[in-house]
């Protein structure tokens, strides 16, 4: 469930910040080409500070559905989580290590 929430919510961020990058206006970067700026310096002074600002309503966005959808992955995780654990102590007989994993898990996706 979290690799799958960070495949889900990188592509929509890799997505949000190309759109932005290409919603700088082109003028704006032939004119930063025209007074001799490199492409480093014309990605970091005038492209990336536009491109933040046009980005962030999507950003705050795409944040929001995530927390969202973290709601709905632990609903699904935690009774699955609970079922495995019930089932291999009751075909190992060994308690306290699967509670302790059990934990584990739970920490690690919570």
């Amino acid at each position: 469930a979290v690799i799958a929430m960070t495949f889900l919510g990188g592509a929509y961020l890799t997505e949000i910040l190309r759109a932005g990058i290409e919603a700088v206006p082109k003028a704006q970067i032939e004119s930063g080409l025209s007074i001799g700026l490199s492409r480093w310096q014309l990605l970091r002074h005038v492209i990336l500070p536009q491109a933040g600002i046009l980005s962030l309503p999507a950003l705050f966005a795409n944040f929001v559905f995530l927390l969202k959808e973290t709601t709905v992955v632990s609903a699904v995780a935690v009774p699955e989580i609970l079922y495995t654990t019930k089932s291999y102590i009751a075909l190992y007989y060994k308690t306290y290590e699967m509670l302790a994993v059990m934990t584990g898990l739970c920490v690690l996706l919570f």
